[in-house]
């Protein structure tokens, strides 16, 4: 199955590779395991979907901000290692959700990314996940979604 051919079956595009805030890389590569930093809910280098989930957030809002931050975590995958198609297995994701004190559907917001994996990466998306509820994000964000994937070698 080819990922880009998948992505345009199901009307996405993915983004450019967003600019890292700080220090860091958008994705790093060691052996054959690729690791994202955390991805914000980034549009055209602007950040949507600011606030708290349970204040500020509707619950359909933080999934759809779960949703870009995972095309973002797949554009600097792309970046890091030239071609999604070299993506043998998604590992792990984890997402954090800023959380008014009474929001207690972190799971339902972090499925959005995770069914967008499955969607796109089929059996090969089928991950483990943790989803965290956290009191801020960078800049206000109300999602953060990070990836751990194996790599074909």
């Amino acid at each position: 199955m080819d990922i880009y051919r998948r992505l345009q079956e199901l009307g996405l595009e993915l983004p450019k590779a967003a600019k890292p805030l700080a220090s860091y890389e958008p994705a790093i590569v060691y052996q054959n395991i690729i690791f994202t930093s955390g991805q914000l809910p980034m549009v055209n280098q602007e950040l949507k979907y600011q606030g708290k989930l349970g204040k500020d957030i509707e619950l359909e809002e933080g999934k759809e901000a779960a949703r870009i931050c995972l095309l973002n975590a797949l554009a600097a995958m792309q970046l890091a290692i030239g071609d999604l198609n070299k993506i043998e297995k998604i590992i792990k994701v984890t997402g954090f959700v800023s959380s008014s004190p009474d929001f207690f559907s972190q799971a339902a917001v972090v499925e959005g990314a995770s069914a967008l994996l499955l969607d796109i990466f089929q059996e090969k998306g089928k991950h483990a996940r943790s989803a965290v509820g956290v009191a801020v994000l960078p800049n206000n964000a109300s999602v953060e979604v990070e990836i751990i994937a194996s790599l074909q070698i």
